[in-house]
């Protein structure tokens, strides 16, 4: 008698059972489940077993699990494997630690190093002043690679270049004394 009036309580004995393989991070959990569960239930027993929370989980079963749909729906039998893919919280905060240290890293040596044009082997050019040679051009005007070598620029040590464009080579020579 007291099975009828606690809702659903008695029932517990003909609920039909599936016993389920579930696969997360190479831990396997065998697991009995009622068949009519939804896909949200199974999520919240797989977090009950792993400490995965439901929202990080994607269950696999023929596909991504659906969480509204039974597993009787969805043709789940004895023995079927239930894959689980998903990061703890923990694990998740891991990762992004170690990666916003590194970020800050960068921008403190960014923040160390001076400007090109301080730079000593930059110095060493723009101390020589314009090359006497340059050819002039016009700031945002688009022209064709020039058929004439270009001159009037220098190499980091502060010798006379010369670039040449091979356009039927598909080529680019640098030229020095």
């Amino acid at each position: 008698p007291q099975a009828s009036v606690s809702n659903g309580g008695g029932a517990e004995g003909g609920k039909e059972l599936v016993e389920l393989k579930v696969i997360w991070n190479k831990n396997k959990y065998d697991v009995k489940f009622c068949l009519d569960s939804t896909g949200a239930e199974l999520k919240q027993k797989i977090h009950s077993l792993t400490g995965l929370p439901p929202a990080m989980q994607k269950v696999m079963f023929k596909g991504l699990l659906p969480e509204d749909k039974t597993l009787r729906e969805i043709k789940v039998t004895n023995g079927a494997k239930i894959m689980v893919v998903g990061s703890t919280i923990n694990d998740v905060l891991a990762v992004n630690t170690p990666k916003e240290a590194a970020q800050q890293e960068v921008k403190a040596e960014e923040n160390k190093k001076e400007p090109l044009c301080r730079q000593k082997q930059h110095r060493k050019v723009l101390d020589k002043g314009k090359p006497d040679d340059v050819m002039p051009s016009v700031k945002g005007v688009q022209e064709r690679l020039p058929t004439v070598p270009l001159s009037g620029m220098y190499n980091k040590s502060g010798g006379k270049v010369r670039l040449t464009f091979k356009l039927e080579q598909d080529q680019l020579w640098i030229g020095t004394k």
